[in-house]
């Protein structure tokens, strides 16, 4: 009949010892420490019919959005689907959910992992699958909602449950409910201070209300519980926004230099999409980042061609442009021009629709046709959800906009535009500097003066 993990969802497997080692794998991924998915294939080369192990580990994999890890993943699928008829209806939803992924229907995936946790509310491995891939495709409702569905069932008898609140707490900051999320991240994070998933919830908290300071000293003070783990790098990233907006950008860099790019780094593309979001920042401020662009386009430009997610295109695209790597730019287009105009997959929408026209934004900005990036940018500025990542991440297709009308002489624009933020958060001294600008950019000098004030007595503050 098989046995039931930690939470009491049912396996197909009798061997406790594999029960508690899957338990234990689970739990390292969650917290973002050790490596389960090494852990699991010393695992499977022992007990090559362990379905959920198969399954656990090509949903790991899922996440990573990586041509390198993708034969992997499907031979991890393949194995699993071999082993089907002698799977239990939760295992054959998972092996459902997976082959879905493997074919492109992300979309498809996320509703045979919802059906699965319908049916197993305690399944936790399935609800933190719905909700990243939520967040990977933008769904922002989703990334909350999948939580909600099954949050009144959970308590804190339940082994996972400072998780559970960890994915609850981000679902419901990215729909802005941000005093709640801070409330269910603080309650994730005493009952397990190492969780940086939850305290990275915290930082979105800090950032989209304009804490600067409370976030940098919350961080910072917390530093040991995160920084050991492998979500360390995002952490320095949001790390590095707060003293952004405060205009410190030379502790900006070094946080780049010792932390993003440090020697603890593990090759995965997050680590790179979250250096090219900083530099590209840096570059909108007037920021010579100097060699940092060369290296790091040089991690990119292998994966000029990868078409396998939109979002990490964008940010390849913003090394070749920054690098003036033409013929990478180039080729990065091409690849994602013949590949909507063919495939089917899910990933194909979010490239038509977001992340060529920001490409091509990016192109045209580092060539200086502010008024070419401003044409391309605006349609789409209400959509870029689609793209995926959090609020925090898309930011930059707003602020590259809002740079372009500065650049480009359209004061009225960058006027309202600046407004917008400014409404959204006014505690931002960035925000009160684009408002100066765009007052200078007019020719309003006193409206200038006064936003200009503004910007540095928050500053002080």
């Amino acid at each position: 009949m098989g046995l039931c993990d930690c939470r009491g969802v049912p396996t197909s497997c009798d061997d406790p010892k594999l029960i508690e080692a899957l338990d234990r794998c689970h739990e390292a991924s969650l917290a973002f420490c050790g490596d389960p998915v090494g852990e699991l294939d010393v695992l499977l080369a022992v007990h090559p019919d362990f379905i959920m192990g198969h399954c656990f580990k090509a949903g790991l994999l899922t996440q990573a959005m990586e041509v390198r890890v993708y034969d992997d993943m499907v031979r991890s699928v393949q194995a699993a689907e071999a082993l089907a008829d002698k799977a239990n209806e939760r295992e054959r939803g998972h092996i459902a959910a997976l082959r879905a992924w493997i074919d492109g229907d992300f979309f498809g995936a996320v509703q045979h992992w919802e059906a699965v946790l319908i049916e197993h509310p305690f399944d936790l491995l399935a609800l933190q699958l719905v909700h990243l891939t939520d967040v990977l495709l933008g769904d922002v409702a989703g990334q909350r909602d999948c939580v909600a569905r099954v949050f009144p069932m959970w308590d804190e008898s339940m082994p996972g449950y400072e998780f559970v609140l960890g994915f609850y707490s981000f679902g419901l900051e990215e729909n802005r409910d941000f005093g709640h999320a801070e409330e269910i991240g603080r309650r994730a994070v005493a009952m397990r201070p190492s969780h940086p998933y939850a305290i990275h919830t915290l930082a979105h908290v800090f950032e989209m209300q304009g804490r600067q300071s409370g976030g940098i000293a919350y961080l910072t003070r917390r530093v040991k519980d995160w920084a050991g783990t492998s979500f360390a790098n995002h952490i320095w990233w949001h790390l590095s926004l707060l003293h952004l907006d405060l205009g410190q950008t030379d502790r900006v860099l070094q946080i780049y230099d010792e932390n993003l790019r440090g020697r603890d780094q593990t090759g995965d593309k997050y680590e790179e999409l979250d250096s090219a979001a900083l530099l590209w920042r840096l570059k909108l401020l007037g920021v010579d980042a100097g060699h940092r662009w060369s290296e790091l386009a040089d991690k990119w430009e292998p994966s000029a061609e990868d078409t396998l997610y939109a979002f990490n295109d964008v940010h390849a695209m913003m090394t070749f442009v920054a690098d003036n790597r033409e013929a990478a730019a180039e080729k990065l287009l091409n690849a994602n021009e013949r590949y909507v105009d063919h495939a089917g997959d899910a990933n194909v929408a979010m490239s038509r629709e977001i992340g060529l026209p920001f490409c091509r934004a990016l192109q045209d900005f580092a060539k200086g046709d502010y008024s070419a990036c401003v044409r391309r940018l605006t349609p789409i500025r209400y959509r870029t959800h689609r793209l995926g990542g959090s609020f925090a991440q898309r930011d930059v297709i707003g602020w590259t906009l809002l740079e372009a009308a500065l650049r480009g002489g359209q004061g009225a624009l960058a006027l309202a535009l600046a407004n917008e933020r400014c409404c959204l958060k006014p505690s931002s001294p960035q925000n009160w500097r684009f408002i100066a600008r765009a007052h200078t950019c007019l020719g309003q000098a006193s409206h200038a003066s006064r936003a200009e004030a503004r910007a540095a007595s928050l500053r002080a503050a």
